[in-house]
């Protein structure tokens, strides 16, 4: 790996946006032929990075939402360098032809999957986790081989800024570049024609990049997100359960594709659910009984737009007669909202139809578990399901009659962070996977290859023209089906 002296950010017109986009080009052949240890040696210094510049990372997204330090290093840093231990581990194996059997019809041929690099990528990062959201798509797409420019958030510009300045240290532009800017810097982008597109983000830009993949015919994965429910039984261990929603609900302040957006709760435990997730809330964020304000714990909406947009959910809801159990305190000054739960929100109010991204938590009862998956199969296909249940019925029923990108059974967002399963959604919660060997392959192409041996091959008995004789074997041919 060479390291260029020059900016890997510059300016963001379309011509020089294009002028870097043909340099990758360039480079991208020679990156393909990089051998398993090469890759693993860029790899090796960006986990070098990560680690020398750990205060810096806390302190950019402390500085873009105020994200406490330890959820910094667990969701961000952890998170990250885990992908890239993972990758480094297994990586030499990922790239190694796969051999595949031989049918009795093909005989004498010898087949495998090879894969090899899909070329010059596009990774667009979201905010709401946006040093680990760039970083682990940029993991897979170096293990694969791949150049590529990332897109960071303009809405936390601590971390672009500071996404620049790895790059800029670590890699030579022609093969990873970040480029800073607003929407009109991420259309230019779209209308390159990449190899392959990585985005995170909201469903209703998924499908900007994908009409913009459309056009050149670029392949996508789409990290996208939607209404992820929580579906607490009967059986279940309510203290248990509140305490692993609570964390998976309000850490980062709501503000992650797969925090849950609402819980449906059986109606013999509904109250004491609600119990046990307001003292749980206060075990976290307020043990002093000093105000979740002054919690160190607990981080803020990322930007003003955003407060308006989660506060006017909220207050939607309270009109459509949903009351609220616990919290509803905001504060603009601060983009401040309070962990809140909302009973008896109406099903067509917009906490009830919208991807929240945000602190609030509708609870709505079931009675039988049939109305439960009814509920939520009425709805886009979430990102994630949490079932809290110990009941192994319970548990089979709604695995096999819901759909979801990913599921946890007694525990909430922590499939994202298990390196040997695939992450990704299904239909408006996005397409593709991601992570660990998911990943690797989402930047790859698996290239089918099969070699026969020269001269006479059983294949050619079947040669035009077909005679009787041709027509016999055919018939042969297709009784060994």
């Amino acid at each position: 790996m060479t390291v260029s002296s020059a900016p890997a950010t510059t300016a963001t017109s379309p011509a020089t946006l294009a002028s870097l986009f043909t340099q990758q080009q360039l480079r991208a052949p020679a990156l393909r032929r990089e051998s398993a240890a090469e890759r693993i040696g860029r790899l090796r210094k960006l986990s070098q990075w990560i680690e020398q510049n750990r205060a810096a990372i806390q302190q950019a997204l402390y500085a873009d939402f105020r994200k406490p330090t330890a959820e910094t290093d667990v969701t961000e840093i952890w998170s990250s360098q885990v992908e890239i231990k993972h990758t480094i581990q297994h990586l030499k194996q990922w790239m190694r032809p796969r051999r595949v059997g031989t049918p009795l019809s093909l005989v004498g041929t010898t087949s495998w999957v090879q894969v090899e690099p899909k070329g010059v990528c596009l990774i667009v990062a979201p905010w709401n986790y946006p040093f680990y959201l760039a970083i682990d798509p940029l993991v897979s797409a170096l293990a694969a081989g791949n150049c590529c420019m990332i897109k960071p958030s303009e809405m936390t510009p601590a971390v672009a800024a500071l996404l620049s300045r790895m790059a800029q240290e670590l890699f030579d532009p022609a093969e990873v570049a970040v480029v800073e800017g607003d929407k009109d810097v991420a259309t230019a982008l779209l209308g390159l024609p990449f190899n392959h597109i990585f985005f995170t983000g909201s469903p209703a830009i998924g499908k900007v990049v994908m009409r913009a993949a459309a056009e050149h015919l670029t392949s996508v994965t789409l990290e996208l997100g939607g209404k992820s429910p929580v579906v607490v039984d009967a059986t279940a261990d309510l203290r248990d359960a509140a305490e692993k929603i609570v964390w998976g609900k309000y850490i980062n302040a709501g503000q992650t594709c797969v925090a849950p957006d609402y819980v449906l709760v059986h109606e013999s435990v509904q109250e004491q659910l609600v119990q046990e997730l307001s003292q749980a809330i206060t075990r976290f964020y307020d043990p002093q009984h000093e105000g979740i304000v002054h919690s160190a714990s607990y981080a803020r909406i990322v930007n003003g737009h955003h407060f308006r947009r989660v506060s006017g959910l909220l207050e939607d809801a309270q009109r459509a007669g949903a009351q609220v159990a616990l919290g509803g305190i905001v504060d603009g000054s601060q983009n401040f909202i309070e962990p809140t739960l909302l009973l008896n929100a109406a099903p067509d109010s917009r906490v009830m139809q919208e991807e929240i991204f945000g602190p609030l938590l509708p609870l709505q009862p079931f009675r039988t578990l049939s109305e439960a998956a009814d509920f939520v199969n009425a709805r886009p296909r979430p990102l994630a399901l949490y079932l809290f249940t110990k009941s192994a019925e319970n548990q089979r029923y709604l695995l096999q009659n819901v759909s979801a990108g990913g599921c946890c059974v007694n525990e909430t967002i922590l499939h994202l962070a298990h390196p040997e399963l695939p992450f990704g959604g299904v239909g408006n919660s996005g397409m593709g996977k991601a992570h660990g060997h998911y990943g690797f392959l989402a930047f790859s192409n698996e290239k089918a290859v099969l070699r026969q041996r020269t001269g006479r091959t059983a294949i050619k008995l079947m040669y035009p023209p077909y005679t009787p004789k041709v027509q016999k074997l055919v018939d042969w041919l297709m009784r060994l089906l």
